[in-house]
């Protein structure tokens, strides 16, 4: 089992933060929940691990 990661892990974080922003930018707020929605089952789908997914999901709702 791997432990969840939650220190900064991700390359070039502020443009990937301005990315993700920008993936909302005139969407409506339904339009942008939808594209959260795909994109955590996206991203759920490739990590694959149920452990981390639940470790994730605790932490999440923590912060």
């Amino acid at each position: 089992m791997t432990d969840l990661i939650t220190s900064p892990n991700i390359a070039s974080a502020d443009d990937f933060y301005a990315d993700l922003l920008a993936l909302h930018d005139g969407q409506s707020k339904e339009q942008s929940d939808a594209i959260n929605a795909r994109l955590i089952l996206l991203l759920a789908n490739h990590i694959g691990d149920r452990d981390i997914l639940s470790k994730a999901m605790i932490e999440a709702a923590i912060i």
